[in-house]
């Protein structure tokens, strides 16, 4: 049994504070916010793929388990080959989900609910179904229609490769090559993701003037913030230029057949260039002027989806003037390790506190793997994934859940025939990567089988009885309602933490002081178990294999029950010291 030495025995690593807690502090400074799939959250109409109306109807739900906002995933008209993110129309609400009225409605109920509501905005790129697109591949080279695109000569005396070595972040090249209007084969063009979705030109100002545009819309309709897609991508190095790329493994470095493109750390001209800086602080001024449509206070936000490599990179996005909120990866892509937590803890802190900004955290999202399934998986995963998430709500700042976590999904398994990920479509089927269709399966609300009341049992648009992804079988002990009010749940520990949150994190020192790990220092702090304070609250994070003895002071929160003073291994505990 391993002992855990008491906070006043300690020598604190501390980390910088960010700005006090003040009563009057903006409302996403602190706030949790919960990603809704409009896709997999709730189907209204019967046709297997969720809706707006279907999640103004589940709202309460939100409400009830003690979030501040959400976040709802793309609904605007699109061909949905990225289920969303790939946009016709910034303007309108694909028929698919709803209509505008729809939106106008989720919104007026959220609000009524004391809920915020961030809308997803996509500005790296639209859909080739886009107008601008469209009109681009009718006119000639040159032309004005195609500057707002990323459009190039090929290389080679006929044109026939691309224009640089860029790959997709899909797979593939990062160049199609399109048929001019006469037949001929013609210039290409640039997409970081899947071919139908083309890279804006970010230097042209017609781009600049449209999302501003798109900005005043939504505000105008009730939107309280952005979330930003793609937020690093927006500018590239203006040249276009080869990135330079390492030596296969085992290959001469001079055989160029050998070349492949991977990140190389100083390297990178389609990520996070300066210039995206001057759109985001553009965009705030125009935030910040806006009036409010309904009387509500004018604190509107963004969040960068940025996936920068440093916490240095990240701060840069929330500097004075610029967004609010970033996205801290680095959480969740730390592996189960107390010396990896407390990096990404002590780095994001120090990084945010030169720029005055509050850090944010997230275990999930739709685009990764479950953080159960990331942590192994099963009873263990799930405990893991239980204890890392009352860590992270006892940090400050703000948090973001994304749907499903609260149930304690894991991933699921898609059959191959069933998948609809472009990601899978382009390489997944030669990587053996199933894509990320196992994080987007529809909720499961209540019920022993499938569609779990995600549908109407008897809706029109399943397929022997599944929506549009299959939900597992096994589901039904995993349901909101076969989870509600059941001691040990993981839906009633969410609840309990949210509720812990407000009563005894939120108004806590900002100030994080690190007991452990040590890292070497005369702590006598365990390697394998973090531990940290704020104010009177300490959080013990157990990431070892054996118990360990907790220090004095009320326990108020814990991700499993407790024998005595034993915390058990892949387990957390918050505790109110005197």
């Amino acid at each position: 049994m391993a002992e855990h030495p008491a906070a006043d025995d300690a020598t604190a690593a501390t980390s910088p504070s960010t700005s006090p807690t003040s009563a009057d502090e903006p409302w996403w400074r602190q706030a949790v916010t919960y990603q809704i799939y409009p896709r997999s959250f709730a189907d209204s109409d019967g046709d297997g793929v969720g809706d707006l109306p279907g999640i103004t109807e589940r709202l309460p739900y939100l409400a009830e388990l003690g979030v501040d906002a959400v976040w709802i995933s793309p609904f605007y008209p699109s061909p949905q080959r990225d289920h969303g993110y790939d946009v016709t129309d910034y303007c309108d609400v694909d028929p698919l989900f709803g209509t505008l009225d729809d939106a106008d409605a989720l919104l007026a109920r959220a609000h009524e609910l004391g809920l915020r509501v961030i809308v997803d905005l996509v500005p790296n790129h639209t859909s080739s179904d886009h107008p601008w697109f469209r009109e681009a591949l009718t006119a000639p080279p040159g032309s004005p229609a195609r500057a707002r695109y990323l459009f190039r000569d090929g290389r080679g005396e006929d044109g026939s490769e691309p224009p640089n070595n860029w790959t997709s972040v899909f797979g593939g090249p990062a160049w199609t090559r399109v048929t001019e209007p006469d037949g001929t084969p013609g210039q290409w063009y640039l997409h970081l993701f899947d071919a139908g979705q083309p890279d804006l030109n970010w230097r042209n100002p017609e781009v600049e003037a449209m999302f501003e545009e798109v900005l005043r819309f939504w505000v105008g309709r009730g939107a309280d913030g952005f979330r930003v897609d793609v937020a690093h991508g927006l500018v590239k190095e203006e040249s276009l230029r080869d990135q330079r790329v390492a030596p296969a493994p085992d290959h001469p470095s001079g055989d160029e057949q050998a070349m492949m493109v991977t990140r190389v750390d100083d390297d990178e001209p389609m990520w996070d260039q300066p210039e995206v800086h001057d759109i985001y602080r553009r965009w705030r001024e125009v935030l910040d002027g806006l009036p409010s449509p309904d009387g509500r206070p004018q604190d509107r936000m963004m969040v960068a989806e940025a996936w920068t490599k440093t916490p240095e990179a990240m701060a840069r996005y929330v500097r004075p003037g610029e967004m609010q909120q970033a996205f801290n990866f680095a959480w969740l892509q730390a592996t189960w390790s107390a010396e990896e937590f407390a990096d990404v803890v002590t780095g994001s802190l120090a990084a945010l506190a030169d720029v005055s900004a509050a850090p944010t955290w997230v275990l999930s999202n739709h685009d990764v793997v479950r953080h159960p399934t990331r942590y192994g998986g099963g009873p263990r995963g799930l405990a893991r994934a239980r204890a890392a998430t009352i860590t992270m709500l006892a940090l400050p700042g703000g948090a973001y859940l994304y749907q499903g976590e609260e149930l304690g999904l894991e991933q699921a398994s898609v059959p191959e025939d069933l998948r609809q990920d472009p990601a899978w479509f382009r390489s997944g089927a030669e990587t053996g990567d199933p894509g990320r269709d196992g994080c987007r399966v529809p909720m499961p609300w209540a019920g022993e089988a499938p569609p779990y009341a995600f549908s109407p049992s008897d809706g029109a648009g399943l397929r022997d009885g599944q929506p549009w992804l299959p939900q597992p079988e096994d589901w039904g002990p995993l349901t909101v309602a076969a989870q509600t009010g059941q001691p040990g749940s993981t839906l009633e520990l969410y609840r309990r933490a949210l509720a812990v949150r407000r009563e005894h994190a939120r108004g806590a020192s900002e100030q994080v002081t690190l007991l452990s790990p040590s890292r070497g220092e005369a702590t006598g702090g365990d390697p394998e178990v973090l531990a940290f304070t704020r104010g009177r609250l300490l959080v013990v994070l157990n990431c070892g294999d054996a118990p360990v003895e907790l220090p004095a002071g009320e326990v108020v929160l814990s991700s499993t029950d407790l024998e005595g003073r034993l915390l058990p291994p892949d387990a957390a505990v918050w505790i109110l010291r005197e």
